[in-house]
């Protein structure tokens, strides 16, 4: 197969040639091929920060609906979080995940494991299993939950870097967040609800850079939402700690002058933040200071999310969506080239999962790749993969619109369309 006059990160045009799921050739060839004229051809996108829900939560999303979901929005890796039922605390758990993503084959889908044992945060899960397993897990997180014991935070960074693996911190000191509903701020005083202050994120990120500091360990901070906790992680980094930062679509764009109108949809952990935080945030995207976009893609069935505001669950979806979100954000109002589109979307957060086959175009590498036509501009409708409806971004018009998704040189998405 060839994808021919395909436009890479660098700029360039040139042809693609793939034979048996490898890139066996980048130039021009003699030979005809698939017209992708007009296409920006990226590494297929990696997610590390979304959640799939099975097992036990299928009323919200499956593995094959939440694979769906991400082939449309130009994935061929995501990072499946632990708060499942049972929680993927344990290698048979994890062994499961790791497979039936191999059964649906849209794309890897690589298990997240816990942190700690039910994500209780009281006794460490056993990372060494599931490290040892079949699906060779790099990624430990007890995300929805903060690990805010020093001590066991302590130990799995110890554990982690025994196999090269990273400790996903969900940063929130939950003493200063109880009951929270919302950002702390104006606004929330005058909703009459109880907020989450940017002191909660900043602590957490602060220990646990001094942890990575005295272990020589890796650290992730998941969702990092307030310029506060920003200037924090500047700081780490330049200590010359091994942190890295992940920003989601709806905090780069959305603010908390959404929860005025109380819709549910707009309920998060963390929550949305002041527009000054959106703007720190976006520098830091383009500056470098935060590594990489993740979807924090959280799925839930219409009863969690159809109701008032005080029983809503936090979370929204944007797999589908992300690729359009970040060509806004970063190439479109930042002046940011594809080439860091493609960095922060798949290079980068495929070396912090250590997932060697994506996050690159070369010959000889897996043709694991997303097409996007930089032209297009669409409205978001509700049209989705996934069994989740929670989708904040309808009606808003973005750019950018996904043509082709290819995993293992394999269309997974072809024509804007999920392949059979």
């Amino acid at each position: 197969m060839i994808l021919s006059s395909v436009t890479l990160p660098s700029g360039e045009t040139t042809d693609i040639t793939i034979d048996n799921g490898v890139i066996t050739a980048i130039g021009r060839s003699q030979s005809k091929g698939i017209d992708c004229s007009g296409l920006v051809c990226l590494p297929g996108l990696v997610d590390l920060h979304t959640h799939l829900r099975e097992p036990g939560y299928e009323a919200s999303e499956t593995i094959k609906t939440g694979s769906a979901a991400a082939a449309m929005g130009g994935y061929t890796a995501v990072f499946a979080m632990a708060n499942t039922l049972p929680v993927t605390d344990c290698a048979d758990v994890a062994e499961f995940v790791f497979e039936k993503g191999k059964r649906v084959g849209l794309v890897d889908v690589q298990p997240i494991g816990a942190v700690t044992k039910r994500l209780e945060g009281k006794e460490l899960s056993d990372l060494e299993a599931m490290a040892l397993s079949r699906a060779k897990v790099r990624v430990f997180s007890d995300d929805g939950n903060c690990v805010d014991d020093s001590v066991l935070m302590k130990q799995a960074l110890i554990e982690a870097k025994r196999f090269d693996a990273v400790v996903a911190q969900h940063a929130q000191a939950p003493r200063l967040t109880v009951g929270s509903q919302m950002n702390e701020s104006a606004l929330c005083a005058e909703l009459g609800l109880t907020g989450w202050p940017a002191a909660a994120e900043v602590e957490i990120i602060k220990r646990d850079i001094e942890l990575s500091l005295e272990l020589d360990a890796r650290v992730h901070i998941c969702h990092i939402t307030t310029a506060e906790g920003l200037d924090v992680v500047r700081w780490g980094k330049s200590k010359g700690a091994k942190v890295t930062a992940e920003v989601t679509p709806h905090h780069l764009m959305l603010t908390e002058e959404l929860v005025r109108t109380l819709n549910p949809i707009y309920k998060v952990n963390p929550p949305l933040r002041l527009k000054s935080d959106t703007v720190a945030l976006r520098e830091g995207l383009l500056d470098g200071s935060i590594d990489i976009l993740a979807t924090d893609h959280a799925p839930h069935s219409a009863e969690k999310k159809n109701c008032e505001w005080s029983r809503a669950a936090n979370g929204m979806t944007g797999l589908e969506v992300a690729a359009s979100v970040l060509q806004k954000v970063l190439i479109a109002e930042g002046g940011a080239s594809w080439d860091r589109f493609a960095k922060v979307a798949s290079t980068i957060p495929s070396q912090i999962g250590r997932l060697f086959h994506h996050g690159q175009i070369a010959e000889g590498g897996q043709a694991n790749l997303v097409l996007i036509d930089p032209s297009a501009r669409r409205v978001i409708d509700s049209t989705t993969q996934s069994l989740s409806t929670n989708n904040p971004w309808i009606g808003l018009e973005l750019p950018g619109r996904v043509v082709h998704t290819l995993l293992r040189g394999v269309f997974t998405v072809k024509d804007g369309q999920l392949a059979n």
